[in-house]
């Protein structure tokens, strides 16, 4: 019999389980994992570093960057946030270093850091971690009792548990958000989110791992004879427009970065209904529109009308690419800027600000698997992260309806979530 039963050994799990049993060392704790090994994915998260989080430090902005649980996590990231993540691992002797993108990292560059922090804990506070211990039923606190008192029942693949207070911490589980559905909450149909997107096209192909700014829309398209009007909605327009500017990585199979990956996430669910296959636009020179490159070339074409267009970049952008697209406009290698033609430099200004690209599928960013989908958050008090619905039960991290752009905002969330959960069971325990 445990006072708590948390299931899931990766990051929401073990910081729960930790915050708990330092709020109230009495406890009897328990962290079940499904697999042979925990905290998988904060061993590959960052390439192996770890992005813990972010310098979002104002929770007003911070909640920006979650298409799915900005409203929900406004009040939580008041009560704990980047400032109390950082001093969590500042106090443990695990200094955190900020990027020049505002992604933070452990000093030491290694996620094994992180897995260490943690193991240590919970060994610290005698924790108990139970390994390949696959959850295949729950029963609620209203089905068992012991003696007086309502209990929860979990059920292994090894052994049957019994715990006062559980907490699900399981993320993209969809064995666990078919139990949830048994018990009586609602499930948000997963999609996946944080994906690249994947392009054959002669104006990227061969230049793999050129990375570049630019800012990329992704365009409305018709499947299968229909045009699909999914809105997006915020406060001030009433429809989110598809559109997002900065750093855009080219590579084997198409296109991947920041850019790519915020897109993938906002519009998780309308790409999921477009079966991935769609078309975006992309200026590779934000700053500039076509009338006004068109004015650039006019004037290069005055200036030095002797020079070859192909070995003469006119523009900040990566001479690769420069080269692909004016390879593209039907500008041969050779042609020099006095004898271009209007329509030539025409089609040069259109690649340049507005090439569209047919995306035909996603792959998944490197291993930071990441879906938008799961309970509904309706059903849940973000002042406790427990169940509206099954008192007694509380959830941390992507078993949620909640997931946000890339960057170490999804661990944040998690953070935040274990956290307020573990100080309303403790509260609850006393």
């Amino acid at each position: 019999m445990f006072d708590v039963i948390v299931i899931g050994g990766g990051a929401a799990g073990f910081y729960c389980a930790i915050h708990i049993a330092e709020a109230n060392p009495k406890l009897k704790i328990a962290i079940l994992e499904r697999g042979k090994e925990v905290l998988s994915k904060v061993k590959v998260s960052g390439g192996g570093r770890c992005n813990v989080t972010h310098a979002e430090f104002e929770p007003s902005l911070l909640v920006k960057n979650y298409p799915r649980g900005e409203k929900e996590l406004l009040g939580p990231f008041h009560i704990y946030s980047t400032a109390d993540t950082i001093q969590f691992f500042e106090k443990r002797g695990i200094h955190i270093k900020t990027e020049s993108d505002g992604r933070m990292f452990p000093a030491s560059n290694s996620s094994q850091t992180i897995i260490d922090c943690f193991l240590g804990e919970i060994q610290k506070y005698g924790i108990t971690l139970l390994k390949s211990s696959s959850v295949i039923n729950i029963l609620s606190q209203k089905d068992i009792k012991l003696g007086k008192e309502s209990i929860w029942q979990v059920q292994s693949v090894k052994k049957v548990y019994q715990a006062k207070r559980i907490v699900l911490a399981t993320g993209s589980s969809t064995k666990i958000w078919n139990l949830l559905e048994q018990l009586g909450h609602n499930i948000v149909t997963p999609v996946p989110s944080l994906f690249t997107f994947n392009i054959n096209d002669s104006r990227i192909s061969g230049i793999p791992g050129l990375s570049t700014h630019a800012r990329i829309e992704i365009l409305p398209r018709q499947m299968m004879g229909r045009e699909i009007n999914t809105k997006f909605k915020n406060r001030k327009s009433g429809v989110l427009n598809l559109i997002s500017e900065g750093p855009v990585l080219i590579t084997h199979w198409g296109l991947s970065g920041p850019v790519v990956l915020k897109l993938s996430a906002l519009a998780a669910r309308l790409l999921n209904e477009y079966d991935y296959r769609f078309r975006v636009r992309i200026n590779w020179m934000p700053d500039y529109h076509k009338q006004g490159l068109l004015s650039l070339f006019n004037e290069i074409k005055q200036i030095d009308p002797k020079k070859t267009i192909y070995k003469t970049k006119a523009i900040d952008i990566p001479a690769r690419l420069w080269g692909k697209l004016v390879i593209a406009s039907d500008i041969a290698k050779d042609l020099k800027w006095a004898d271009v033609s209007r329509k030539q430099l025409d089609r040069l200004g259109q690649f340049i600000t507005a090439s569209e690209f047919n995306v035909e599928g996603k792959s998944t960013f490197k291993e930071e698997f990441v879906t938008a989908g799961g309970v509904n958050l309706k059903e849940v008090n973000f002042k406790t992260f427990e169940s509206k619905i099954l008192p007694g039960l509380y959830f941390a991290g992507e078993v949620l309806n909640i997931d946000a752009v890339t960057g170490g905002f999804n661990f944040q969330n998690a953070w935040t979530g274990a956290y307020i959960a573990a100080q309303a069971i403790a509260k609850s325990l006393e």
